[in-house]
């Protein structure tokens, strides 16, 4: 093997473990709403669960597209940047996401192509399709493929369980240097039409149990706020949502780490047929 191609090997390594310590692009997202909120999302029904649940956009009513960022530790050669876009048919919903993490000298891609369907008016499964790529301009790049599987229940009223999986299969991206197994187990709480509560636990195979919390609050039926906090490490998060006529949403939010510093980020989001107020986790 040529130099070049151990050097290769031993840099994505040490990138793949800078990232996990950070929640690297790999790991399910959820854009600036999910990242005030904890990162508890598993039980988002809304176009956002396109980066953390697939099942969840099995109860979208309308077409929808979500675009993000964030500016991991405000450093700018750690961004993060997603897009996604379902189509609800008779058939079930379909979907497609973007993520591109890094630099130029150092950069992860993922494409999924994801299917939902209702099960019942209740009950949704959903799955994804993921094409991951890694990137080091000058050393090389190396490309796999893995999926990921959800499933979302309403067990009793305003109450809504959610599971999900992601790489199942433990693809390795180099020998012993594996993409994250990721297991999510998540509850929303909606007790009233305004207030939605989120809690999650959270299990990469290779690292400790992730608890998650978050909160969303509208004042007003265009203005929400948001908050929550993430274990392992501690991380505190807060932001706010501002939702615009005719499904228009924009979403600002940052987490901080007592010893890295605040992470910002932005989204905006559009949905045909969005209902007015939150509740969007217990439909």
């Amino acid at each position: 093997m040529q130099i070049k191609n151990y050097l290769f090997i031993l840099i994505i390594a040490v990138f793949l473990q800078v990232n996990l310590t950070a929640q690297n692009s790999s790991a399910p997202m959820s854009g600036a709403r999910g990242l005030a909120m904890g990162d508890a999302a598993a039980t988002f029904s809304d176009i956002h669960s396109i980066f953390s649940n697939q099942a969840g956009i099995a109860f979208m009513e309308g077409l929808g597209f979500s675009v993000g960022a964030e500016r991991r530790f405000l450093t700018s050669e750690i961004n993060s940047i997603i897009g996604g876009f379902a189509y609800p048919t008779n058939a079930g919903t379909f979907g497609l996401s973007l993520n591109y993490f890094g630099f130029s000298g150092y950069n992860e891609q993922k494409i999924g192509i994801a299917y939902a369907r209702k099960l019942s008016k209740k009950i949704s499964i959903g799955a994804q399709l993921d094409y991951l790529g890694y990137s080091i301009p000058d050393y090389g790049s190396k490309s796999l493929f893995t999926f990921e599987l959800g499933v979302q229940a309403q067990l009793i009223e305003n109450l809504t369980i959610g599971a999900h999986i992601f790489n199942p299969i433990r693809q390795e991206v180099v020998p012993d240097e594996k993409v994250p197994t990721i297991f999510r187990l998540g509850a929303g709480y909606s007790p009233g039409k305004n207030l939605t509560i989120t809690g999650e636990f959270e299990k990469d195979i290779d690292f400790d149990m992730v608890f998650k919390a978050g909160v969303e609050y509208f004042l007003i039926d265009i203005l929400c706020l948001r908050a929550g906090v993430s274990t392992n490490p501690l991380l505190n998060s807060f932001g706010l949502g501002l939702k615009l006529k005719n499904g228009l949403m924009i979403d600002l939010a940052s987490s901080y780490h007592y010893d890295l510093g605040f992470t910002p980020a932005i989204s905006v989001s559009f949905e045909m047929g969005k209902k007015s107020t939150s509740s969007e986790t217990t439909k």
